[in-house]
């Protein structure tokens, strides 16, 4: 499902205008990146966690040339679900 239907669907599904459908998924993501940036969680009951995790610098190959080079550390997103969404999908 690309961004398009998923818009169409939730408008449908919430009584309202793919453009105010469109609008309310932009301010949700906007709050989730802000909440991110400041290393936040965001809980979502029954949906899961959103979190920041660090990930460690690591040794890395490039498989071309067989070079090995340092990959430095990074801040990554991350994504647990909650049991109730991991039991829908037994």
């Amino acid at each position: 499902m690309n961004n398009k239907e998923f818009i169409s669907k939730l408008a449908k599904r919430c009584k309202m205008t793919p453009a105010e459908a469109s609008a309310n998924v932009d301010k949700f993501v906007n709050v989730m990146t802000d909440r991110l940036k400041e290393n936040d969680q965001l809980n979502v009951s029954g949906f899961g966690v959103l979190e920041v995790k660090m990930r460690k610098e690591r040794l890395s190959v490039n498989p071309k040339t067989g070079q090995r080079f340092l990959v430095p550390p990074k801040v990554v997103p991350s994504f647990r679900p909650s049991s109730k969404l991991k039991d829908k999908f037994k």
